[in-house]
């Protein structure tokens, strides 16, 4: 039989034993991220900071159960290429990759390192998930749009500017994004009228030399595809159609905030918020094979009515009643 003081003593330390195993420190975790803005980029930092703060909603903080690493791309290729290497060198838990031009370098570094997507057009078609329902790697994430919205674009711009006969589409070649795009854009432009043609962006200065060369060219527009070259140097992109009063519609709302014409597509903030639901997932145990894409919910289309009219157009009174914002 055992002694009543060895029994006391054999019961306080099994008591004692959960206990101390809840105030061991808990196991820091380390996630990765690559962004397609540069550092100094306010849409980028935005994005960072939503996605920061939903994973410190889900318990998740900095400094005290997870570690972050952040490389920022600036739009680069060949920087793309050697950020990712570099963080999957690290061995990261989990790797957010914001933007579709980061993601396929990351999958040739790694697949086996679960990562995250945002801002990534027709992942299926750009070949990183097997499909949307169940990626079936170790990748999945949320998408910006599909490659028809190509379509929405020019008759968007068609209605603003009906005198444009010749549309110019600023595109990545070097993405699978930027070729499916203006593929898209292409296949609408017959019944429409209009003659479209692409404007490889990979350079500012050949940007400029570019859009300067189209502006001669009568009844001329422009459709600014998702890509992040265009919104590294989005600034350039806008001053420059502005400049040469050349009509134009761009992919994403901060375009129109900042002095663009018009743009049409998702909340690019969103997204990564809800990507910290997915890394939560993930660093608690579940595989991206298993994590459906997800689609946008809502497109948003911005009108700026003070460019609008620095380009002599009359934006039509239907357009206008179906635009989530005017900017006056």
């Amino acid at each position: 039989m055992i002694g009543r003081r060895r029994f006391v003593t054999v019961l306080g330390g099994a008591a004692a034993w959960p206990l101390a195993a809840r105030a061991q420190p808990e196991r820091m975790r380390r996630i990765g991220v690559l962004m397609s803005t540069p550092a100094d980029d306010k849409e980028g930092q935005a994005r960072i900071n939503a996605f920061v703060q939903g994973l410190r909603e889900l318990g998740w903080a900095d400094g005290r159960n997870v570690r972050f690493d952040i490389r920022w791309t600036a739009g680069d290729v060949d920087r793309a290429r050697q950020y990712a290497s570099e963080l999957v060198t690290l061995m990261p838990d989990v790797i957010l990759a914001s933007g579709g031009s980061v993601v396929g370098p990351l999958l040739q570094a790694t697949r086996t390192v679960p990562i995250v997507f945002t801002q990534t057009p027709d992942p299926v078609g750009a070949g990183f998930v097997t499909n949307l329902a169940r990626p079936g790697g170790n990748a999945t994430g949320f998408s910006n749009f599909d490659y028809n919205i190509g379509g929405k674009w020019l008759e968007l711009l068609k209605q603003i500017a009906p005198g444009v006969t010749r549309v110019a589409v600023i595109r990545d070649p070097a993405t699978p994004q930027g070729i499916g795009q203006f593929s898209a854009v292409y296949a609408v432009a017959p019944p429409l009228g209009l003659d479209v043609s692409p404007i490889n962006a990979s350079e500012p200065g050949e940007l400029e030399r570019t859009i300067r060369a189209l502006a001669v060219i009568p009844n001329s527009g422009m459709i600014v595809t998702g890509s992040s070259f265009a919104i590294a140097h989005r600034k350039l992109v806008i001053k420059l159609a502005n400049q040469h009063k050349l009509p134009t519609v761009y992919p994403l709302g901060f375009f129109a905030t900042a002095g663009g014409l018009i743009s049409y597509g998702a909340d690019a903030i969103d997204p990564h918020r809800r990507a910290a639901g997915y890394v939560d997932r993930i660093l608690k145990g579940e595989r991206p094979a298993d994590l459906p894409v997800q689609n946008p919910t809502k497109y948003e289309l911005i009108i700026n009515m003070k460019t609008a009219k620095a380009l002599d157009l009359t934006v039509p009174d239907t357009l206008l009643a179906r635009a989530d914002e005017v900017i006056e």
